[in-house]
């Protein structure tokens, strides 16, 4: 799979306000996330290095304990295993995050 027209992809919830399209090779995976208005996603973490650009709206992105509001164009990196989480307010968010390894779970 080599070209991928994004819009005709469907989209699969990973948890409750955000739903992911996702595309996964052997080494990387990219998820075009689409966050709900509203959402907050209190902190997690993963030992895939994770990173991201918003390409849409506004999230508060919580990385360990920095917390900085990512607007279109902003980009962020979390290492592995570092808690981390965001927060959307009136309007909806369009990030793509890049995971490696992929992310089993996600496929």
């Amino acid at each position: 799979m080599r070209f991928i027209d994004l819009d005709s992809m469907d989209k699969k919830s990973l948890r409750e306000g955000i739903q992911s399209r996702i595309v996964s090779g052997e080494k990387m995976m990219m998820a075009f996330m689409d966050v709900e208005a509203n959402m907050s996603d209190p902190g997690h973490s993963h030992p895939h290095e994770q990173c991201g650009i918003v390409l849409e709206g506004e999230i508060e992105m919580t990385i360990g304990d920095e917390v900085k509001l990512c607007k279109k164009g902003d980009i962020y990196f979390i290492p592995g295993d570092l808690p981390h989480g965001g927060k959307t307010f009136e309007k909806p968010c369009l990030v793509l995050d890049v995971f490696s390894p992929p992310r089993e779970d996600y496929k």
